[in-house]
């Protein structure tokens, strides 16, 4: 299988990567309210383009941002004038507007990033209170462009077909949908009734997000007795440890109700009713069934009725139908359509799956009928004792340097691309490195496309699970002469001894997803930064690229060139890098089917005016074949729907999971020509940006529409009776 990488040559760049690890101490200072007349940006950027990380403090970071701000405003309100000047039946000169736009927007974007690189990679560098200022600051100059009536109707009056640069279309089209979300089309009285029901919504979800805080953190689980935790990882441990100057064995543990943490606890804790006791309290927090102060059942409505509200004054029926204006798929009856094609196989395979894992917890002597908090546990079990696959041990092959060494061989390869380190490049703390990326197809091949910058220990990990971020610092943007900049930020703990970070399986997918997502930043071929890298990507196709690589893992060839033992350097045996691809697979039907809950119910939510607990038991038997605790109220609790952005969106990380298994199964159609298929995939998706709809873009590199059989494939999911494949 994709004989072409075999050969992987190390990147020499990456294998001289990370050894340095403490971080430089951050400084603080009195921080100044944002002014209009700061220091600009040449104080913060170097001759070379890349920022003087030496030279930065917070004082110039504020007053550069509020004087590129200002900047961005004054040019909108410029053009409004120039608009309003204009004689009558005369048009404006769309691309003269666009580019001056994107010119005074780019060193905005430069800072703004910079401050979000800081911010993320050292909060002593940029503290929170400093970066939620930058950032509140940036964000309202950078949308006034999209909320300028007199700059929307103007663009309203001028027919795309006049344009004949695509980029512009596009790009008139972006002005034109966030305009008319931005509720520019409406009447004076119409919109200030959106101001104020969009007020009251920003309310409501901030006190549904405290709420959930507070009830995460104010549950605390004590455990003494160390045969509870024998099987736990050490990260885990640490990550719950009261005293962390004791030994992490010696305990006592404290188990709250991060993600993280009762992800963990249900996976290792061999108690069953100690399981049940996390998983309840997990499933009923921020309900009527903890504390009533701390419920959310009423602020869930509320929201839910507000964005009713908006959706309406809109023009739309419901807040999901607003939804999908800014997503691959256009229509709800086309996206239920996906959800009943993937449950038509997923339901009957979670059932089998189910039935199996009963069956081996039965025969290990459990006594009990399996429920949603034995199911993790139980399915590490038979891993473990039916396929030898423990996850820790595996970490021994996956040292921190050889991954990164291994990834950037790959990407070179696939995408003829070189990655090389630059040491004299100023940055943040002395353990982040920077690479230039060189497109070997380029014209000027021998000058870099853009950089990156990684920084692998940017925070203490308190939850014992590590995150990964793709910070854009710069898009690419032709007028203001940028090229694409950004930081892949991880928050791995510093090595010990001088010993390389040893990856899991969920830090390797995490690693290459993340990596993904920077090659479509960098890689991008759009002129204008609103349609640059990821920018104005549709939500449902924005994860794409980052699953793409990820999905690379599934292949043991390519697994065994990221890996090397911590001691030998030897790669990972083949039985194991054949059995990795198990925890993608098991249980994938009863995994798939709860991602399907999850994506209807959100919908269902923005769509329906029934009260969620009965949409919650109408949707449950649908999917889920376990039963569905009476006091399950996890709806109360989801703060990526209704304190965060993804309200009616939360399908989108399936379907971008879909799209990128269609894509990933054109490189096993080619898998002797997989170089070939990487430079299609390249210049399709990597290049494309948001130039044109993705369906299209997806069109170019696969010849047809997406389809749902390739996911089920790479699930291992049966589809013997399928007979159609598309959408």
């Amino acid at each position: 299988m994709l004989t072409a990488v075999r050969q992987l040559t190390k990147n020499p760049a990456a294998r001289r990567y990370l050894h340095t690890t403490k971080p430089k101490n951050g400084y603080i200072v009195l921080v100044p309210e944002i002014g209009e007349e700061g220091q600009a940006g040449d104080v913060i950027v170097k001759p070379d383009g890349l920022p003087a990380f030496n030279d930065i403090t917070i004082e110039n970071c504020l007053g550069a941002i509020g004087s590129q701000a200002g900047a961005v405003e004054k040019l909108v309100k410029r053009i409004e004038g120039e608009i309003q000047d204009l004689p009558e039946n005369e048009k404006i000169d769309v691309g003269r507007v666009f580019k001056e736009l994107d010119e005074v927007t780019g060193p905005l974007d430069t800072t703004w990033g910079i401050a979000k690189a800081l911010y993320l990679g050292n909060s002593t560098l940029i503290p929170t209170k400093s970066y939620m200022n930058i950032h509140e600051r940036a964000r309202n100059a950078r949308a006034s462009r999209f909320c300028n009536k007199t700059l929307f109707e103007a663009l309203q009056e001028q027919e795309s077909e006049d344009l004949k640069d695509p980029q512009e279309k596009r790009l008139l089209q972006k002005y034109l949908l966030e305009g008319k979300l931005n509720g520019l089309n409406l009447n004076n009285d119409s919109r200030n009734g959106l101001k104020e029901i969009l007020m009251r919504l920003g309310k409501e979800r901030a006190t549904f997000k405290n709420k959930v805080n507070v009830s995460v953190h104010s549950f605390a689980h004590i455990i003494n007795d160390y045969q509870l935790v024998r099987d736990f990882p050490s990260t885990l441990l640490e990550a719950t440890a009261i005293d962390s100057n004791a030994p992490v064995t010696q305990g006592p543990w404290k188990f709250t109700l991060q993600p993280q943490i009762v992800e963990g606890f249900l996976k290792y804790c061999p108690d069953r009713m100690q399981r049940w006791n996390i998983w309840q309290a997990n499933t009923r927090k921020a309900s009527n069934y903890i504390e009533q102060s701390l419920e959310n059942s009423t602020h869930l409505e509320k929201i839910r009725a507000l964005r009713r509200r908006q959706a309406k004054a809109l023009g739309y029926p419901n807040f999901a139908t607003m939804s999908m204006q800014t997503k691959m798929v256009k229509e709800i009856p086309q996206l239920k359509q996906v959800f009943s094609k993937l449950l038509q196989f997923a339901g009957p395979a979670q059932s089998v799956e189910i039935e199996h894992l009963q069956q081996f917890a039965t025969k290990s002597g459990f006594e009990h009928k399996l429920e949603l908090c034995d199911v993790t546990y139980w399915q590490r079990k038979y891993l473990l004792s039916e396929h030898k696959l423990d996850e820790e041990a595996l970490r021994v092959y996956f040292p921190l340097p050889r991954v990164f060494s291994g990834l950037f061989a790959l990407s070179e390869k696939l995408f003829n691309i070189k990655i090389v380190e630059r040491p004299d490049a100023q940055v943040w703390q002395p353990a982040v490195k920077y690479f230039d990326v060189f497109d070997c197809d380029a014209p000027n091949s021998n000058h870099p496309v853009g950089g990156f910058y990684v920084d692998c220990y940017s925070k203490e990990n308190k939850f014992g699970k590590n995150n990964g971020w793709m910070v854009s610092v710069r898009n690419r943007n032709d007028a203001a002469g940028l090229s694409p900049l950004c930081a892949l930020i991880f928050n791995f703990n510093a090595p010990v001894d001088d010993k390389p970070y040893l990856l899991n399986v969920d830090d390797l997918k995490m690693v290459f997803k993340t990596f993904g997502s920077a090659m479509q930043h960098l890689l991008t071929r759009a002129s204008f930064t609103d349609l640059a890298g990821l920018s104005g990507v549709e939500w449902d196709a924005s994860q794409v690229a980052g699953h793409v690589m990820c999905n690379f893992l599934d292949n043991p060839t390519i697994l065994k060139t990221v890996s090397g033992h911590i001691e030998s350097d030897e790669a990972l045996p083949d039985d194991l890098a054949r059995n990795v691809r198990l925890l993608k697979t098991h249980l994938a039907g009863y995994n798939l089917c709860h991602e399907l809950y999850l994506s209807d119910l959100d919908i269902e939510l923005h769509q329906s005016e029934q009260f969620w607990a009965e949409i919650v038991r109408k949707l449950w038997p649908v999917y889920r074949c376990l039963p569905l605790d009476k006091k399950d109220s996890h709806p109360c609790s989801w703060t990526e729907i209704f304190s965060g952005d993804w309200g009616a969106a939360h399908f989108s990380h399936l379907y971008s999971k879909m799209i990128a298994a269609d894509i990933s199964d054109a490189f096993l159609e080619n898998s002797t020509d997989a170089s070939s298929i990487g430079k299609r995939f390249k210049d399709t998706f990597l290049a494309s940006g948001s130039t044109m709809p993705t369906a299209e873009v997806f069109r170019h590199f696969r010849g047809r529409d997406p389809s749902v059989e390739a996911l089920l494939k790479s699930l291992d999911i049966s589809t013997e009776s399928q007979t159609s494949g598309g959408l």
